[in-house]
């Protein structure tokens, strides 16, 4: 007696699900990937703004002429400020992007799952008809 193997396909809905899923996960964590790499930028230009602001402070108080760097020192740390602010929303968007990411991965498994266990996605060797 033949077993007979019954193989349904995901409805066209299915499909355009899955296909968008699998579309948009590469594209989510290469985005995730220039977020953490412009906040780890952003970091680092903070370090740096703080660091000139106070070798400024320090020119400014063993001067002897007297030269006002107060509003430099004062923009710099309005630089510093903005470059926080900037850093907040990018950690904001980067764990927005980690959790759509982590939604993706999970229903992507969800729906294979369901595919195989429901007998639609048979894997088949490239040599077997």
């Amino acid at each position: 007696m033949a077993a007979v193997a019954v193989v349904e396909t995901p409805s066209g809905k299915d499909a355009i699900a899955e296909g968008l899923l699998e579309l948009l996960k590469p594209a989510v964590q290469q985005l995730d990937l220039h977020v953490h790499s412009v906040r780890e930028s952003q970091v680092e230009l903070r370090e740096h703004i703080d660091n000139l602001a106070t070798e400024l402070c320090r020119i400014n108080e063993h001067q002897k002429v007297a030269l006002d760097l107060e509003p430099y020192v004062k923009k710099l740390l309005n630089a510093r400020r903005r470059v926080v602010l900037v850093n907040n929303i990018l950690q904001n968007a980067q764990e927005r992007l980690r959790r759509l990411n982590h939604n993706v991965a999970k229903e992507t498994a969800r729906r294979k799952t369901m595919l195989e266990t429901s007998g639609a996605f048979t894997p088949r060797s490239p040599s077997k008809p």
